[in-house]
């Protein structure tokens, strides 16, 4: 039997079984094998009942006293189990007439659960259990019994027999290829890969429970290194093949990039220009650029990324700037207009809302080249849209972006690859960078442009609302502005809206003399963009919103965020909305209103936010936390999951993996793609982007 055959060929697969299968991910044998178990169950020795505590998961034996039904709350049966050196009771809420029968005082009984504390002491809830009036009892397990990622209709002994068949075909085909070098193994004290697989799914019952729980058991370590390696060798294959396809260099622009430098009342900031001079030296080449730009909010990404277009446009080439909002997509094509106008140039619109008389004249002047760059949001990429000549794609906040509308974006060039240039004010951890963007080069902006006062950041208690109501009286008495931003568990627009509804209606009751506005998802795009332009216009004092602010809008007047039940929001994104503020002169104040009562971790992150505004530092708290999905953005197909691999667990391999994928590449290159199908089923085209 091979392991590349589809489940179907095991004993008992059908195709409602094979379906609920391909449903998680398990289409042929092989991937059984990596089907790992998240826990562990000890039925390999008999613990005596006198040693019981609660909380413990045994197999425990001994003689049945008695079972007698008891009428509570909920009918049960309760069967009393004596081993001389103690007592234990079995309660079943589901039992039949015979089962009564069965466990009459004397009977054998061998049980396996988890101890809780019951009304009479010690007891298992609805155990595993069977019961002898004469013989042995089956031998104990020699392994550990695993417990696998299951879904409804397949139950643990199921998913063990196709496993456990999985392994037999492993054994007879002699174990997989081995495509890591034995000195590397030998040297980091890590077994074969067909060894770790063996151990996985039946550890002997000597074995490490505690770092088989924890993922730091050699075996798992074996296989996470192999995964992070694969995934990196991918990235580099792709990078190789999307720089051997070529692209039209684009020589450094001398007369447009001065034009804008001199027209700007401000000078760029010593980081703008290092990151510039990496974008520009990029863009003369004869291979795409392929550059990912961080950059804190407010620290001037959007006026490197312009002077990268210029590049590109002096060159006769367009640029397409896809943004993740209609709302932030409008306020980039204002911003990149008012730039570019004066210099002769021409940008053009392109979102959903748009009419089809003007959408049409957009289109018809991308497609004859008179628009030299193009905003929007996924409105760009769609079918009718064709450039002229596209030679630079820039890509604000791209993880908020599924890979699908990306890669069909870089696919608009009719010659060659275009030049790609993405940017994200969302600060990606080292450990996160080096995985998911080692395909990238990557710059940061890590400087603010002079005048920008740092934001003071409060946590308080919801108890204390009356007292912040009055602080943001006191704020918009001074001529300040004041974001109120609510948030709730459920991700209902909906419950959204009525939230910030309630709560905008009880500012304007409380603080009668304050105007106040109200922004929620559930708004059409022309009334967000009429409420935020009369915000920014100093027509609102305070502006009720949910999340929906949290990207791109800039109101240098707004001095005071307040955030409320910010436990609920991963600290991303609360440093995302932090940098709505402080973006003028004046001292800046955010104020974090928790609910209580207040969790462990919940506070743990709110203290965070209070003592940094340094965003890689909340970065690398916000994946220790949360994982590398939340960080990076709604998890989407192509998106950053591994199957074994954990990048806070197993962060020690990241240093070393680069060096590994060159070394492997050098000395065992036929090794590199075998290893790479392994890992990655061919879901390496979403590399590209």
């Amino acid at each position: 039997m091979s392991l590349d055959q589809p489940l179907s060929e095991l004993k008992g697969v059908g195709p409602k079984l094979a379906e609920k299968c391909q449903g998680m991910g398990l289409n042929t044998i092989g991937d059984l094998l990596f089907h790992l178990p998240y826990k562990y169950q000890d039925r390999t020795r008999i613990t005596p009942i006198g040693r019981l505590r609660f909380g413990m998961a045994v197999v425990i034996e001994g003689e049945v006293r008695g079972a007698q039904v008891v009428f509570g709350k909920r009918r049960s049966l309760i069967c009393r189990i004596q081993d001389g050196t103690g007592l234990l009771s079995m309660r079943l809420f589901h039992f039949s007439k015979a089962q009564q029968v069965r466990l009459r005082a004397g009977t054998r009984i061998r049980c396996y659960g988890e101890v809780r504390q019951g009304s009479t002491g010690l007891e298992m809830m609805h155990p595993e259990y069977e019961v002898r009036d004469e013989g042995d009892f089956p031998p104990l397990d020699n392994a550990l019994t695993p417990l696998y990622p299951s879904t409804d209709g397949l139950n643990q002994n199921r998913l063990r027999s196709l496993v456990d068949q999985a392994i037999d075909a492993l054994k007879q085909q002699g174990g997989l290829p081995e495509w890591l070098p034995p000195d590397w193994l030998a040297g980091w004290g890590l077994p074969s890969l067909t060894e770790a697989l063996l151990t996985l799914h039946h550890p002997q019952a000597d074995s490490d429970t505690e770092a088989l729980l924890s993922g730091q058991h050699p075996a798992q370590q074996r296989l996470a290194l192999e995964e992070l390696l694969a995934h990196h060798l991918s990235l580099m294959q792709m990078r190789q093949r999307t720089q051997a396809a070529g692209a039209t260099p684009l020589p450094p622009s001398q007369r447009l990039v001065s034009a804008l430098l001199k027209q700007l009342p401000f000078t760029l900031t010593g980081a703008q220009q290092r990151v510039l001079a990496d974008i520009q030296t990029d863009l003369a080449s004869p291979r795409p650029m392929l550059r990912l730009v961080q950059g804190d909010v407010g620290s001037g990404k959007t006026l490197v990324a312009v002077l990268a277009a210029l590049q590109a446009i002096e060159a006769n080439h367009q640029v397409a700037l896809m943004a993740p909002t209609e709302l932030l997509a409008e306020q980039h094509f204002r911003t990149l207009s008012a730039w570019l106008e004066p210099l002769g140039l021409r940008c053009g619109l392109l979102t959903g809302k748009l009419g089809r008389r003007q959408r049409g004249e957009v289109l018809d002047d991308l497609a004859s080249g008179q628009v030299h760059l193009a905003v929007g949001t996924h409105a760009l990429f769609q079918e009718a849209v064709q450039y002229q000549r596209l030679g630079l794609v820039i890509i604000d906040e791209q993880h908020r972006f599924g890979v699908h509308q990306r890669l069909a974006l870089k696919e608009k060039a009719v010659h060659g690859l275009p030049h790609q240039l993405t940017m994200t004010a969302t600060p990606i951890p080292r450990t996160l960078a080096m995985t998911a963007y080692a395909d990238l080069d990557v710059s940061i902006i890590d400087e603010l442009p002079p005048g920008r006062t740092p934001v003071t950041t409060t946590v308080i208690s919801q108890d204390r609302r009356d007292a912040v109501v009055r602080r943001v009286d006191a704020a918009c008495g001074d001529g300040r502005q004041v974001y109120w931003v609510c948030t709730l568990i459920e991700e209902s627009e909906e419950l959204q809206a009525e939230a910030a509804e309630a709560t905008a209606d009880a500012l304007q009751r409380a603080l009668p003399n304050r105007r106040v506005g109200l922004l929620h998802g559930r708004m059409k795009p022309a009334d967000k963009n009429r409420l935020m332009q009369a915000f920014k216009d100093r027509q609102l004092d305070i502006l009720v919103a949910t999340t929906v602010i949290e990207v791109g809008v800039d109101v240098p007047n707004a001095s005071v965020m307040i955030i409320e039940n910010p436990e609920r929001l991963g600290l991303a994104q609360l440093h995302q909305l932090r940098g709505r503020v402080g973006r003028g002169t004046v001292d800046s104040h955010c104020l974090l209103m928790f609910g209580s009562p207040l969790s462990a971790q919940g506070q743990q992150r709110l203290e965070v936010m209070r003592s940094t505004s340094d965003g890689f530092r909340i970065a690398e708290e916000d994946l220790k936390l949360r994982g590398p999905g939340e960080v990076l953005g709604t998890r989407q197909t192509g998106a950053l999951e591994f199957r074994v691999a954990d990048l806070e667990r197993d962060r020690r391999w990241l240093d070393v993996i680069p060096e590994l994928a060159k070394q492997l590449t050098a000395q065992y290159p036929s090794h590199v793609e075998p290893l790479v199908q392994r890992w990655l089923w061919g879901a390496d085209r979403y590399g590209q982007v």
